[in-house]
C-alpha cells in the first residue's frame, strides 16, 4: 500500500492506494474482499472530516494490473474476468478523485467489468447512511399522554432530521427495537413526579452509526452500536457519543441482550449474590429475561427450577438445561414446590407479581433471596399497576433471615459495558427470539399488546429494517 501527499492550487489531497494486490480479492468472487475494502471505507470516511482542514482521504482499489505479483494468478481466472486492467483506466480514477472535491472519504472501485464504481454505491448509501445535507422528515414514535394503554398513550410524529448533527452526538439508523412494558408510558420509570408531555418512546435499540460529530474519536461510521436511552422508537436517533455500546452485530439476539440479558445477569450477581450450588427459581421464564436468567444460573452451577405457561415454553426451557420446568397449566406451582423442595429455594427470580409474588415468598429457604425485577401481571386492567399489600411480610423474612431485594437496570449503568462484553462471550447460550414478526414502527403498539398476552416465548422484537432478518440462532 502507498501513500502519496499532492498539493492542487487550492488544497492538499492523499490518496490511499491499495494497489493490485487488493486485486488479488475482487469483490465478486471472493466475500473477503468485500469485508477488507468496507473496513478501508469506513476508515476513509471516518476521516472526512479532515476535508475543512484542506485534507481529503481517498480509496483507490483497482482490480488486475500486470505486475509480478498479479502474474503468479492463475491464466483461466484472469480471462474470466475480462484480463488485467489497462494502466490508463487507472490513472483516470487517479485523477478523477483528485478532481472531484465532493469525492472525500469516497472509495473508487476500477475493474474491467464495472469500470469505476464508488463504495458506498448508491443503494448502500440509501440504505445506511444519511448525507450531510439531509432535511429529511422521519417518523418518531412519542408518548403524549400517560396511559397503561401503550396504544393509546403514544403516536407517530414526524420531525425534520438536520444535519450536521453537533460534535459530541451520533446518529444511529436503526436495524431492531426493543420493546417496552406498559411502565414506561404510564410514566412509572421517572423519578422525581410525573413526567412533561409528549416524551420520546422506547429505550433500547440497534443498528448502525450513519454519522458521527467532529469530535468523536471512537466510533466510525457503519459500526452496528446499541443505545440504552429515550427515543429508540425511531428510524433514526442522535444520542450523545457516551450513551453508544459498540456490539458485534445490529441483529435480534444482541438486541434481546440489552434490557433482558443485563437485568438477568446484574440481578443475579448484585442483588442475588449468586454462588454454586444452589436452588434457583425462575418465574416467567420462557420470556426475555427468563430465559437468560435460567441459563446463568445453570453456567454458575445451580440446579434451576422455572416456571412458564404452555407446553411450548416447557419445551423451549428443557432444551436450554432448566433442571426442573413446572408448566402452570398442567401443574399446581405451590404443590410442586412444596412436595419436591421442602427446603425452599435459595434464589428467586421473580417478574410476575401479585400471588405469584406471595407464591415465591413463602417458597424461600433459610437465607433465601427474592429478586423483584417486575411484577408483570399487575401492570394492565383497567387501572394499571396499583400498589400490593403483603401483611407478614417483616415477620416472614425475619424469621428465616430473608432478603427480598428490588432491582432495577438504571441504577446500575455503570455496568452495562463489562457484563454486555460477559453476554457477548457466552457463545455456547441460545438466545430465544418469538418468531411472531413485527417489522416497523407502525407494528410497535402491536408487539407490545403482543408481549403482555402471554402468548410470547423468548424476546419479543420488532424490526425496522427488514434487511436484517429476524431469526432464531446460537451465539
Amino acid at each position: 500500500m502507498t501513500i502519496k501527499a499532492m498539493k492542487g492550487k487550492q488544497k492538499p489531497g492523499v490518496i490511499i492506494n491499495m494497489g493490485s494486490a487488493a486485486g488479488l480479492y475482487p469483490m465478486s468472487f471472493d466475500p473477503i474482499y468485500s469485508a477488507a475494502k468496507g473496513g478501508v471505507v469506513l476508515f476513509t470516511r471516518s476521516l472526512a472530516h479532515l476535508k475543512r482542514q484542506g485534507i481529503r482521504i481517498n480509496v483507490l482499489c483497482p482490480e488486475f494490473i500486470q505486475t509480478d505479483l498479479a502474474e503468479a494468478i492463475g491464466a483461466s481466472f484472469l480471462q474470466s474476468i475480462g484480463g488485467y486492467m489497462p494502466m490508463d483506466m487507472l490513472i483516470k480514477g487517479a485523477f478523477e478523485l483528485i478532481t472531484d472535491e465532493s469525492k472525500a472519504g469516497a472509495c473508487l472501485w476500477i475493474s474491467n467489468r464495472r469500470g469505476l464504481e464508488y463504495w458506498p454505491t448508491p443503494m448502500e448509501q440509501a440504505k445506511y447512511l444519511v448525507g450531510s445535507g439531509s432535511r429529511k422528515e422521519l417518523p418518531l414514535k412519542i408518548v403524549h399522554a400517560l396511559s397503561h394503554n401503550f396504544r393509546n398513550a403514544t403516536r407517530i410524529v414526524r420531525t425534520p432530521l438536520q444535519l450536521p448533527i453537533r460534535p459530541h452526538q451520533v446518529l444511529l439508523k436503526s436495524s431492531m427495537l426493543v420493546l417496552t412494558q406498559v411502565n414506561f408510558s404510564s410514566g412509572r420509570y421517572f423519578t422525581g413526579g410525573s413526567p412533561k408531555l409528549p416524551f420520546d418512546a422506547g429505550f433500547e435499540g440497534v443498528g448502525l452509526i450513519a454519522a458521527v460529530g467532529e469530535s468523536v474519536k471512537n466510533l466510525e461510521v457503519g459500526t452496528p452500536a446499541a443505545v440504552m436511552t429515550f427515543g429508540a422508537y425511531a428510524e433514526y436517533m442522535i444520542v450523545s457519543s457516551k450513551h453508544v455500546l459498540p456490539v458485534p452485530r445490529p441483529d435480534p439476539e444482541v438486541v434481546a441482550m440489552l434490557t433482558s440479558g443485563l437485568t438477568a445477569l446484574t440481578a443475579l450477581e448484585k442483588a442475588g449474590q449468586m454462588k454454586s450450588d444452589e436452588t434457583v427459581l425462575v418465574t416467567a421464564a420462557a420470556g426475555g429475561t427468563g430465559q437468560f436468567a435460567v441459563q446463568l444460573a445453570k453456567l454458575a452451577g445451580n440446579k434451576v427450577i422455572a416456571t412458564c405457561g404452555g407446553s411450548e415454553k416447557a419445551k423451549l426451557l428443557k432444551e436450554l438445561g432448566v433442571d426442573r420446568v413446572i408448566d402452570y397449566k398442567a401443574e399446581d406451582i405451590k404443590t410442586v414446590l412444596k412436595k419436591e423442595f421442602p427446603k425452599g429455594v435459595d434464589i428467586i427470580y421473580e417478574s410476575v407479581g401479585g400471588k405469584m409474588f406471595d407464591l415465591c415468598l413463602n417458597a424461600l429457604a433459610v437465607y433465601g433471596r427474592l429478586i423483584v425485577i417486575g411484577m408483570i401481571s399487575q401492570y394492565q386492567g383497567e387501572k394499571g399497576w396499583q400498589p400490593s399489600n403483603y401483611p407478614g411480610l417483616c415477620e416472614k423474612i425475619l424469621a428465616k433471615s430473608q432478603t427480598v431485594a428490588g432491582f432495577f437496570l438504571v441504577q446500575y449503568s455503570q455496568l452495562w459495558k463489562q457484563n454486555l462484553d460477559k453476554l457477548f462471550n457466552l457463545y455456547s447460550r441460545k438466545v430465544g427470539i418469538d418468531q411472531k414478526k413485527f417489522i416497523g414502527l407502525n407494528t410497535v403498539s402491536d408487539a407490545v399488546e403482543y408481549l403482555h398476552s402471554g402468548k410470547s416465548t423468548g424476546k419479543v422484537v420488532v424490526c425496522m429494517d427488514p434487511t436484517f432478518e429476524q431469526t432464531t440462532s446460537r451465539l
